[in-house]
């Protein structure tokens, strides 16, 4: 049985760090299978150049990444959503729109590099960190059989995800 390409759409409150980490990955990682979007609920409007960097250096695309609302995406003209993950523990705590088709919905805690102070080393460490803390949930998720799975289990096996800690 041929699988369909699943929509998923990564929400952080800002839509500039690690949601958009999550875009990427999910972008290259699940071509051809799942398509990635992000967003946030209150986005700044640029995407942090630190994201982007890390993301180039470990050979994911940047192209096309920008720092959007997620009322885009809650449009009738907006792509429906299989998979609706917050990355960002304030974006869980909001009222989220009403999102067509009923997506299973999950949230993977991923800590804030922006927050972290020192050196641009230590903000760039931070983001590295949170880069493999996204991409070890998302190699997770797609060796899910989501064909297979009623949406009780793929809710429970995606929230699982989201509290298992990021590998290294």
């Amino acid at each position: 049985m041929t699988e369909r390409n699943y929509n998923v759409l990564f929400l952080c409150t800002s839509n500039s760090a690690r949601s958009v980490l999550a875009e990427g990955l999910l972008r290259k990682d699940g071509e051809g299978r799942l398509r990635a979007y992000s967003a946030g609920s209150e986005p700044k409007g640029a995407v942090n150049p630190l994201p982007l960097k890390v993301q180039g250096d470990h050979g994911y695309p940047t192209n096309g990444i920008r720092s959007k609302s997620w009322d885009e995406f809650a449009a009738p003209e907006a792509p429906v959503m299989d998979f609706v993950l917050t990355v960002c523990d304030s974006a869980a705590g909001e009222a989220c729109p009403v999102w067509p088709g009923h997506p299973s919905i999950a949230h993977w805690a991923i800590d804030d590099p922006v927050a972290v102070e020192g050196s641009d080393a230590d903000k760039e460490q931070a983001f590295v960190r949170a880069f493999h803390a996204v991409k070890s949930r998302i190699d997770t998720f797609l060796h899910l059989p989501l064909v297979s799975l009623d949406r009780f289990t793929m809710g429970t096996r995606l929230q699982a995800i989201g509290h298992v800690e990021a590998a290294g």
